[in-house]
């Protein structure tokens, strides 16, 4: 479960997260969820939405409307994006065509209402989750509803779905051209398909990959900023070039937002 989102500006307190896989049986559809809440006694400051492979499911427990967010190759900043108290869960490919009907293409680069997705189930699973006395029972609750509403199509097995998944693993294929060899299809097989279905290339997933791989690995707390060359990166120069054009920061400046985390409980 990759992080979403992080402030745009330092706040006075941590942002808090508590992550949790989802159980077994869900995750070739569902990566996981996280609860979050954010520091409310100072001004309000948008979102930065980080690199990402997967559709978000955000459902805030203040007021916002449920969305669900797209993959995207670049940082990206909402001046409505006031995130402060909620749980976001995260969808594959094929999670995302099970639990809406709706192609990961269509949400890639873009933010779309819930309820446009999910109908009345989106204001039922809003309502529940806000009442709900623990994150325990949050996540339990989200266990139960997905399972209910998840309804395969293509199925986690399609051999791009699969492509998309190996991009994903620590030791990933080394280039597109030797994942497509791997599968016995061609290069352009995968371009298309990739296209098709995700909405993004085979290449940009592999390097959003990388990234989360790398804020991920800054995520410990014993983390130490020139750990993350060993996620995929030739130096630390080809890390710092990656960074600055996919998170619009510096290293060390995504190092310290990613340190100042707190754990919620409960």
């Amino acid at each position: 479960m990759a992080i979403h989102s992080l402030p745009t500006q330092p706040q006075a307190e941590p942002y808090q997260m508590i992550i949790r896989r989802s159980p077994a049986h869900l995750r070739p559809y569902v990566l996981g969820w996280a609860g979050f809440r954010a520091w409310v006694g100072g001004p309000a400051h948008p979102s930065r939405m980080l690199p990402l492979n997967a559709a978000t499911l955000i459902i805030e427990f203040t007021g916002m409307d449920p969305i669900v967010t797209g993959p995207r190759a670049t940082a990206t900043f909402s001046a409505h994006a006031y995130w402060r108290h909620g749980v976001a869960v995260g969808l594959t490919p094929a999670g995302m065509s099970a639990l809406t009907g709706t192609p990961l293409r269509e949400v890639t680069g873009t933010t779309v209402h819930l309820e446009d997705l999910l109908g009345s189930r989106a204001a039922e699973l809003t309502g529940r989750l806000i009442a709900s006395a623990s994150w325990a029972d949050r996540f339990r609750l989200l266990e139960e509803r997905l399972t209910a509403w998840l309804r395969p199509d293509a199925g986690p097995n399609d051999l791009i779905t699969h492509a998309w998944w190996r991009l994903q693993e620590p030791v990933g294929p080394p280039t597109i051209g030797s994942l497509a060899d791997e599968l016995g299809v061609s290069r352009r097989y995968l371009e298309l398909g990739f296209r098709r279905v995700v909405g993004l290339s085979p290449k940009a997933v592999a390097r959003i990959a990388r990234f989360q791989r790398t804020v991920e690995t800054w995520r410990r707390p014993s983390a130490r900023l020139s750990e993350a060359v060993a996620c995929g990166y030739a130096d630390q120069p080809h890390l710092t070039r990656e960074i600055r054009a996919m998170a619009q920061m510096t290293p060390k400046q995504l190092f310290a937002f990613v340190q100042y985390t707190d754990r919620l409980t409960g």
